[in-house]
């Protein structure tokens, strides 16, 4: 490619040319190869996308079960109606509708403790939990353990609970029923499920397990690294911007809603 490019080869201080080694993609002036596979003859029509970061992430091709469950999981956090993350792509596209790149990454940057990021903090707090938890086998202790030191230190336990659906989340059940069939219903989940059980003993109420909060448990499960369960949340929701920005072309509303707020504006000393 250097030479193609008529640059100089890289070099360390010692004249040696320089190495970057990746197990990802590469490529030369006739293939282009991707995880060790040739991406033309191997992977494309032949490889889901949905497999495909998986196998991205966890350097291992996933089993039928385990592309079922990931991609249940990417379907579940694609779109939910007009959060802030969907209204702020939207917003960002009415005032800049040359950027698709922009409006995209505006509605991706609200990935966050409230919206998003609820996938990633469940994960870590489960795997936290496990690990704190040391030999005990019974997930109602560790559960209820976990749900009372979260109350003391006046946290919430991530997960729990959901602005909209009061009763149930109804991507919850599913993602249960899911692992189950497919054999992944794992310590991650076990534990969130047992949470869904003792925390009214602690908390004098019953709250539903939030379906995103189920989604880091799943993809814990599934091996994946904890500390970018929060990737996986935004590479499925920046399928559910692209949509809200498609709709917006064909149904716009983010001009009412700028005007709304701006008509509606006032100073206050």
């Amino acid at each position: 490619m250097a030479e193609e490019l008529n640059l100089p080869a890289a070099e360390n201080p010692r004249g040696k040319p320089m190495k970057f080694p990746t197990g990802l993609g590469t490529s030369d002036a006739s293939t282009i190869s991707l995880l060790g596979q040739d991406l033309a003859a191997d992977l494309m029509g032949k490889v889901g996308f949905g497999e495909l970061a998986f196998w991205l992430v966890a350097s291992r091709r996933p089993s039928a079960g385990e592309v079922r469950l990931f991609e249940a999981v990417l379907v579940a956090l694609a779109d939910h109606g007009f959060t802030p993350t969907a209204i702020a792509a939207r917003l960002t596209y009415l005032s800049a509708p040359e950027s698709v790149q922009g409006a995209i990454a505006a509605g991706l940057l609200g990935g966050g403790s409230r919206f998003l990021g609820v996938t990633e903090d469940s994960g870590r707090f489960l795997a936290d939990t496990l690990v704190a938890a040391g030999t005990e086998q019974d997930y109602d202790v560790i559960a209820l353990a976990a749900v009372q030191r979260a109350r003391d230190e006046r946290r919430f336990v991530p997960g729990l609970g959901h602005p909209v659906h009061k009763e149930q989340d109804p991507r919850t059940p599913v993602l249960f029923r899911i692992a189950d069939e497919e054999g992944l219903r794992g310590p991650h989940l076990r534990l969130f499920e047992a949470i869904g059980r003792v925390h009214p003993q602690v908390l004098g109420k019953k709250l539903p397990l939030n379906g995103a909060g189920v989604c880091g448990a799943a993809l814990a499960d599934l091996g994946l690294p904890t500390d970018l369960l929060r990737g996986f949340a935004l590479l499925a929701r920046a399928a559910g911007l692209l949509g809200q920005l498609a709709e917006e072309r064909r149904r716009p509303i983010a001009n009412q809603i700028y005007l709304t707020v701006d008509r509606n504006a006032v100073y206050e000393p």
